[in-house]
Formats: structure tokens, C-alpha cells, sequence
């Protein structure tokens, strides 16, 4: 049975709406608190959330529901995501859960969830909770839940933020890095770690207010940014999504450098230092064809995971490799995290440049971009795309098209109601006529 509430990146929604109303919030809460006393009695849960004006009272929702099956609830307040599954796989806790609809506008939220391990949930075990879930609602009362108040615990913050200062190789006495923070969770953290590195931080979109996360500004608004690095003469810029597990970076020209340039970097870095274990780069159906060949140049072979962090994660971990990531920007060093990171990634990227001598743009100088285009179309209901004929020929046409030299892929997203149409080739204006003739045939459909 397919699961209903959760995505690729846990539940998501509008905040006060279904899945993310309180009685539902509060029903994953006892669903989530059932699963963790089943591996331990009283277990100890962590909380945390990204900066939306709705993560308070969701956080209080969750805790309530955990509460109410003897679960003792501990709660770090704004942090990034992937700073509660460090907490979580470090600490006494059973599972963490993040609050956050990550680049989403504020107001979606969303709700995370980690093992002691520090990885996502499995899909069986997420059903599972579905289920419960589904269960409480049908049995719930009239009376609506009431909220568990909560009281941040500071000093974790000060756990993660050390470990990552700790497992820094070098300094950045001198350098001067240009940060967009998104007015996310990273808005403290992130000026805080590289000040104490030495760097000389210029910080923009650190002023949260609940409803700025993500709104013209973050990892996927890099206008300001690039502005920011030429005028203050920066020689990094790195832009964060609202819970910070990914980063999109700016080099000293203004160029973009998305996740597939700093997987290109990373694994040349860990390759010369003997550390790529099976000369093994994970990335996902969204990784550009040209880092395949530069990596194919290098000896370096790229696996392809569907999209999300998720799966990257479990090819690595069944594979064995050090380095996994998206062209999104979230990347997965596996010997210092479970998840991405977009400080961390900040952290490493700087040190290969710092190493190396050299800026981002000559670390990714030789990385020839195949013209990609990613068209959306909202749809009425997500399944049975490929089995349309119209939307199934216009993919075959285009295939025929390439011969091997271009890709097609058509997905659905994991978080909105969405098909997601990728056409990437050698010829942009090929690969414009195949993407709209493609998406055009889904919105004649399938679109709403």
C-alpha cells in the first residue's frame, strides 16, 4: 500500500490544513511516541524547527501527542535539520523530529523525522506510523488536543555548532565569505561558525520574522547574493534553503555553483587524498550529464538514485561511498554526517579551495553544463503519467531525437502536486522544443 501522508522528505503541507492540522499533528505525535516506546521504555525525543511563524504551535502539537505516551520530549528550538539528526544520532534520543517544509514559503510546514541513527526513517517504518496515525483519527473525541509547552535547550545548539568548528582542517583567517542565510534556521548558526573560524562573514537574510524564510532570498533566489560578492569583494558566497541541509554557492566572479560543481570538487578532493572509497560518487536521475563525463575522465563512477537526500543516502551506505549528493545542493559526506548539510558542505568546499590555492571558479573551470531544462506542471492527481499515450509518445519522440546524447526524465515531485519534466542535451533550443512539447502534452491531460 502506498503511503498517503509521507513524501520524499517526510509530511508536508499548509500549515493548519491537513496532514498539518493539530489533531493530525498531534495524532503523529502519539503514532511516532507508540513506535519509539516499542524500542525503548520512556524514550527521549528531540524537537527542533526552522524559523515559521506555524513551528511553535506544531512543535507543541508533536510534543503533546509524544507526551501522552510517556515519551519525555527535549526541545532545541530554531536549528538546522541536519543539526537534529546530529543531536539524534549522538545523544540519548530514540528519534528527532524537524519541523520544517525546507524552501517551501512559510506557510507550508512540515514535519522530519530521524532515527538514533541519524538517517530518515525507512519507508516500512514510516507506513507504519501512517497507519497509527490514520487510526487515532478515526478514534479521536471532540475534544481537541492540548498543547505541551516547551522550553529550549540551548546548550544542544552549542553541541552542533562545536562539532562542526571541531572537524574544521583548516582556518579561513583572511577570508572573506559572503552568506545568504534565507531567513531560515541557518540565520544564527551559519555567520557564527565561520566567524569563529577566522572568516570575515558578510550576512544577509539573517532578520527572520516568521513569514521571510525562503522569499527572495536562500538557495534558490542567488540575485542578492551574487550582488553581495561582487560589491563586498567576497571570495565565497554560499546561499542556505530554509532548514539549511543544502547550500548553493557563489564564487568570486559570480558564478553559480550548484550541488553537481561541488560534487565535482569534493570527489576530486577525496580521490587524490584516498579517500573515495571504490572511486564511487552517488547522485540522483538529476545530476547533469556533464559531470558523469568529467567524472568518467577522472576514473570517478557516478551512480544515479531517484531524487531525494533519502535515497542518495541508502545507495551510499549499500554501496559504501564517502560522497553523495544533489544538484539541489544538498551533499552527503558520509564520514561526518547522515544527511546534508549545507554548513558542512560550506565547510569542506571552502577547505578544498583554501588547499588547492585557488577560487570555486577554477575548481570547476572544466565542468561543461549540458543545456537542462526542468519545466513543472500542476496536475490534478499524481499517477498514471507515463501511461497517457499523448505525454508517452512526445518522450519516445524525443529520445528517438537524441540517440544517446540527451536525457528525459519525467517525474512526479515528492512534496507538491506537481509533474516535473527534465530535458537536458546538447542543443538548448532541442531541449526547449522537447520539454514544452512534453509538458504542453500533460497539461492537455493530466494539468488542472
Amino acid at each position: 500500500m502506498a503511503k498517503q501522508l509521507f513524501g520524499t522528505d517526510g509530511i508536508r503541507g499548509v500549515a493548519g490544513e491537513f496532514p498539518l492540522d493539530t489533531r493530525t499533528v498531534f495524532a503523529f505525535g502519539v503514532a511516532l511516541g507508540k513506535d519509539a516506546a516499542s524500542h525503548q521504555p520512556q524514550p527521549e525525543i528531540l524537537i527542533g524547527m526552522d524559523t515559521r511563524e506555524s513551528g511553535s504551535w506544531i512543535a507543541e502539537a508533536v510534543a503533546a501527542g509524544l507526551a501522552s505516551q510517556g515519551a519525555r520530549v527535549r526541545f532545541v528550538g530554531v536549528i538546522t535539520t541536519p543539526g537534529v539528526a546530529y543531536l539524534t544520532r549522538t545523544g540519548t534520543f530514540v528519534a528527532g523530529v524537524m519541523i520544517s517544509a525546507s524552501h517551501n514559503p512559510y506557510q507550508d510546514n512540515g514535519i522530519k523525522v530521524f532515527g538514533h541513527n541519524g538517517f530518515k526513517l525507512p519507508d516500512s517504518e514510516e507506513h507504519l506510523i501512517e497507519q497509527e496515525i490514520f487510526a487515532q483519527l478515526s478514534a479521536a473525541n471532540g475534544e481537541p488536543p492540548q498543547p505541551h509547552p516547551l522550553t529550549v535547550e540551548e546548550e544542544l545548539v552549542r553541541q552542533y555548532l562545536d562539532y562542526l568548528v571541531g572537524i574544521s582542517s583548516v582556518r579561513l583567517d583572511g577570508v572573506r565569505l559572503a552568506i545568504d542565510c534565507g531567513n531560515g534556521a541557518a540565520y544564527r548558526l551559519a555567520p557564527e561558525l565561520f566567524q569563529r573560524l577566522g572568516a570575515k562573514v558578510v550576512s544577509i537574510s539573517c532578520q527572520p520574522d516568521g513569514r521571510n524564510i525562503n522569499l527572495h532570498c536562500g538557495a534558490l533566489h542567488l540575485e542578492r547574493l551574487q550582488a553581495a560578492v561582487v560589491e563586498h569583494g567576497a571570495d565565497f558566497g554560499a546561499a542556505f534553503d530554509g532548514d539549511a541541509d543544502r547550500a548553493i554557492f557563489v564564487s568570486a566572479s559570480g558564478k553559480i555553483v550548484n550541488g553537481d560543481g561541488v560534487l565535482l570538487a569534493a570527489g576530486r578532493a577525496l580521490k587524490a587524498a584516498g579517500r573515495l572509497p571504490g572511486d564511487i560518487v552517488v547522485s540522483t536521475v538529476m545530476a547533469n550529464l556533464g559531470l558523469e563525463r568529467a567524472f568518467q575522465a577522472d576514473g570517478v563512477r557516478m551512480v544515479r538514485t531517484p531524487v531525494g537526500d533519502k535515497y542518495v543516502l541508502e545507495e551510499m551506505v549499500r554501496l559504501g561511498a564517502a560522497l553523495g549528493g544533489e544538484q539541489s545542493g544538498h551533499i552527503i559526506f558520509r564520514d561526518y554526517s547522515t544527511t546534508g548539510d549545507g554548513m558542512l558542505t560550506a565547510l569542506r568546499l571552502f577547505e578544498i579551495a583554501r588547499a588547492a590555492g585557488t577560487g570555486l571558479d577554477e575548481l570547476v573551470d572544466d565542468l561543461k553544463i549540458f543545456p537542462q531544462l526542468l519545466v513543472n506542471v500542476r496536475v490534478r492527481e499524481k499517477k498514471g503519467l507515463l501511461e497517457l499515450p499523448a505525454v508517452a509518445e512526445e518522450i519516445r519522440l524525443a529520445e528517438e531525437a537524441f540517440a544517446g546524447t540527451g536525457r528525459v526524465l519525467v517525474r512526479f515531485s515528492g512534496t507538491e502536486p506537481l509533474a516535473r519534466v527534465m530535458v537536458e542535451g546538447q542543443d538548448m533550443s532541442q531541449v526547449q522544443t522537447f520539454s514544452g512539447n512534453i509538458a504542453n502534452a500533460i497539461r492537455r491531460a493530466a494539468g488542472e
